[in-house]
């Protein structure tokens, strides 16, 4: 009986190379100015035209700079290039582009729900390794390569070396006050950094069904940090109501045509993976990371573990190495760690209700002295909605500063960072080293986490916030 990748697998399948290797009919490419410049600069110098313009999207988001008034030129040096580059080429090939000025401009796995771009069943790719944030609408969407996206854009295709499935069912419901990003990084510390390698994961169960889309897609955006092929959660009403009326979806009687088939995109209830996991939701705490790899993670009230009792993994060494790049020892409260700076963004905790929920946090309170506290939409939807809400003016008031949408300081592309050494509590996806800035050390968490740690101005567990600071 087949799990929903194989029922995907097998629809788009064109030919069976051989050695567990397809040829699989690709629907849509997304690209955005940092990499799909470059493959659209390689398809042009070749010669070789799109195959379907109309199933190509492009957007700017990785490399612009997200201030107020920004423009073409970036904060990054050489930024300029990889922004009127891509626009040119975006043009030359016919494609569609969300340019900085465009109202639908924002984070590539941001507004490609938003516009129904990405639909339940179909085959998404782009050259960014968290396209799996996708997978939540019940669509099989992986990164891949410029290279890759230069095959995918001409011929319609791509070889694909079929990965093996893994199930993660979450029973029972999660606690107030635990999301999906805490459930991610409990899952990753779980199963390892590695531990869903080559893998498609499919999340099910009660605690999947029971999130909200937005909460779905942080949760598979996550699944990129336990190397999964790519994540997947079954189409359903909560999933279908998300996409229904968005400009590229299917509209009228396509709509209910679509709906039809999408309502049959499921693992059969005796389906066999190779690989399965059950999480009872209710020890599912809110998280933080201490290290810098996202398995690296404890709950925000624990201390950090020995060695002996981390990870299997993990080598002494690189335990020791983390600890010592995060200025931190075993045996250590994370709670508590005063912090230098507060990120709100990124492809993982940057939508709507992410803000929605760290405006609650900080309504009626103030960013602690000190501490350099960020908000970065992920898309002009979501910007124009959190203003017409109040919930930017929340957020404001209480000392953020509000943004531009764009990738920002997930990494320094944008060629602005976060200081020397400073600690960061952020809603990113990864705390490797330097990855915010020059050794920045970067604590990964949820939105309402890293709120109220912001008002704190240490590491606090949003859970007890109202007892360790006075509103």
């Amino acid at each position: 009986m087949d799990t929903l990748f194989e029922i995907l697998w097998r629809q788009h399948q064109i030919a069976d190379i051989g050695d567990g290797i397809g040829l699989i009919a690709i629907d849509r490419v997304m690209l955005h100015e940092r990499t799909g410049g470059v493959a659209l600069k390689g398809l042009a110098a070749a010669g070789r035209n799109i195959l379907a313009p109309a199933q190509a999207f492009a957007v700017m988001d990785h490399i612009v700079d997200t201030l107020p008034g920004r423009s073409d030129d970036t904060l990054m040096p050489t930024g300029k290039a990889f922004i009127t580059e891509t626009r040119a080429a975006a043009k030359a090939a016919g494609i569609r582009l969300f340019d900085l000025h465009d109202d639908r401009q924002g984070i590539c796995h941001v507004i490609s729900p938003e516009q129904g771009i990405v639909l339940p069943g179909a085959t998404l790719v782009c050259p960014d390794s968290h396209t799996g944030t996708q997978g939540a609408f019940g669509a099989l969407a992986w990164g891949i390569g410029s290279s890759e996206a230069e095959h995918a854009l001409t011929t319609g295709t791509l070889r694909v070396r079929k990965p093996a499935t893994m199930r993660v069912t979450v029973t029972g419901r999660l606690a107030d006050g635990v999301g999906a990003k805490d459930l991610a990084l409990h899952i990753i510390v779980l199963i390892g950094s590695q531990g869903a390698q080559d893998h498609v994961v499919e999340f099910a169960g009660e605690g999947i069904t029971a999130l909200d889309i937005e909460q779905r897609q942080t949760l598979c955006n996550m699944a990129t940090e336990m190397s999964a092929f790519c994540a997947i959660i079954a189409p359903d009403d909560v999933s279908l109501s998300a996409l229904k009326g968005r400009p590229f979806a299917p509209r009228d009687a396509l709509w209910e045509q679509a709906v039809a088939h999408w309502r049959t995109l499921a693992s059969h209830p005796d389906a066999t993976f190779d690989r399965e996991i059950t999480i009872d939701a209710a020890t599912v705490a809110p998280m933080i990371s201490w290290g810098t790899s996202p398995q690296q993670s404890i709950p925000v009230t624990a201390s950090i573990p020995p060695h002996n009792v981390g990870h299997p993994r993990e080598t002494a060494a690189n335990h020791s190495r983390s600890l010592a790049y995060m200025g931190l020892a075993d045996g250590m409260a994370v709670a508590g760690e005063p912090i230098d700076a507060a990120f709100i963004g990124s492809c993982t905790n940057s939508r709507l209700s992410d803000l929605r929920r760290a405006a609650a946090i900080v309504k009626g309170r103030k960013v602690a002295k000190g501490v350099r506290a960020i908000c970065v939409p992920g898309s002009k939807a979501v910007k124009l909605a959190a203003e017409q809400q109040g919930i930017a003016a929340t957020l404001i008031e209480a000392g953020f500063e509000w943004r531009e949408p764009g990738c920002s300081m997930c990494f320094f592309a944008g060629g602005e960072s976060f200081g020397l050494r400073e600690r960061v509590i952020s809603t990113t996806n990864r705390n490797f080293e330097s990855r915010q800035g020059p050794d920045t050390r970067t604590h990964i968490a949820s939105p309402e986490t890293v709120a109220a740690s912001a008002i704190a101005g240490h590491i606090v567990d949003p859970r007890s916030f109202k007892d360790e600071v006075a509103p």
